[in-house]
């Protein structure tokens, strides 16, 4: 059976190859993932099947019901599957830009770029008795801010007659750890109460989120996502160098800042919500490529949906592991992020040697 099979469209104004094995590893991970999506609205301190949840979206069931899935659940798995685009796609734009699969968000810092400024938010905004001054649509802008500079002094740093992926890694590494450290005496100079809620924040956590949230967080994610595809065929062309990109009349510079602010963006926007949830952002993009290859038209969609499917399944799994109590969803990210990142790490060293 052939894999790409040729499509064209009036008399070849539009022709591409449909790629048959992309689409439908893609259909496949997409049921998966709205497999987890319903289940997580089901599973819980109380069971609601799936008929029933299908009824409450339909306007009816049953009034304790629907209290359960609109109000308590829903919000919080929206949550889950906007962050997990948002750092899965962010991971893959900084993998393609710096041609680094070591490349993440978190372990780059710039999710702690962004934790500090929340945190610093939080801490600066806050009256005596814990309550914001401000609105909390800032939140993402603040956090937007942190990310970007962050990325921007690990860009500049890591340049040295161009960007080796080594350097850009343990200057990442570093500057993690630095931000790390600020958020901590933040921590520690802010009120009791922002300190508890920020610790929760670098930890990672969707619980707790509103509707309120969700329509601050949805718009932001659906237009970055967006003007990220439209950035595919620029970050295809990065991957297979500066000389080639340059040769291709590809302006360099501008490409590179714009796919970092659209990385940034993306994860300004999650850590707003749902604080440093780790190794989403490295994972989802491997597994992708996996999947379906290094095409950034589709390797974005594919991603988008892998991370989304990995922050709802470790919510789910926090929720149920200690009920009642609540283990917060960065916990699980990371627990198999990290033999992940170091099974990385042994694979990279043993494509050099």
């Amino acid at each position: 059976m052939k894999r790409f099979v040729p499509v064209r469209i009036g008399k070849n104004v539009i022709s591409f190859l449909f790629d048959k094995h992309t689409f439908l590893s893609t259909i496949f991970a997409l049921l998966a993932a709205i497999g987890i999506f319903i289940f997580s609205l089901g599973l819980g301190d109380v069971w609601i099947n799936p008929v029933e949840i299908f009824s409450v979206f339909l306007g009816g069931g049953e009034p304790l019901n629907q209290l359960i899935v609109v109000d308590f659940r829903l919000p919080r798995i929206l949550i889950a599957l906007l962050v997990g685009i948002a750092l899965a796609v962010a991971g893959a734009l900084l993998q393609g830009m710096v041609r680094n699969p070591l490349a993440s968000p978190d372990i780059i810092g710039v999710s702690g770029g962004a934790s500090v400024f929340v945190v610093g938010f939080l801490v600066l905004f806050s009256d005596s008795n814990g309550a914001l001054m401000v609105s909390i649509q800032w939140l993402p802008v603040s956090a937007f801010t942190g990310a970007f500079l962050a990325a921007i002094l690990v860009y500049l740093f890591s340049w040295k007659n161009g960007l080796a992926p080594v350097r850009l890694v343990l200057i990442g590494i570093g500057l993690s750890m630095f931000m790390n450290a600020c958020t901590t005496l933040l921590m520690l100079i802010g009120p009791i109460y922002r300190a508890s809620q920020a610790n929760i924040w670098i930890t990672g956590s969707v619980n707790g989120s509103t509707w309120g949230h969700v329509w601050i967080l949805f718009p932001w994610v659906l237009v970055l996502f967006i003007l990220s595809l439209f950035m595919a065929r620029h970050v295809n062309l990065l991957e297979l160098g500066d000389d080639v990109t340059k040769a291709m009349g590809s302006k360099l510079t501008k490409q590179r800042i714009l796919i970092l602010l659209l990385s940034t963006g993306l994860v300004g926007g999650s850590v707003a919500f749902a604080g440093g949830i780790g190794f989403v952002g490295l994972m989802a993009p491997h597994l992708a490529r996996k999947l379906i290859g290094s095409s950034y038209g589709a390797l974005l969609p594919m991603s988008a949906i892998i991370g989304a499917a990995l922050v709802m399944l470790a919510d789910l799994i926090g929720r149920l592991i200690a009920a009642p109590l609540e283990v917060p969803a960065g916990v699980f990210t990371a627990a198999i992020g990290a033999p992940y990142f170091i099974y990385l790490l042994f694979k990279e060293r043993g494509n050099k040697s």
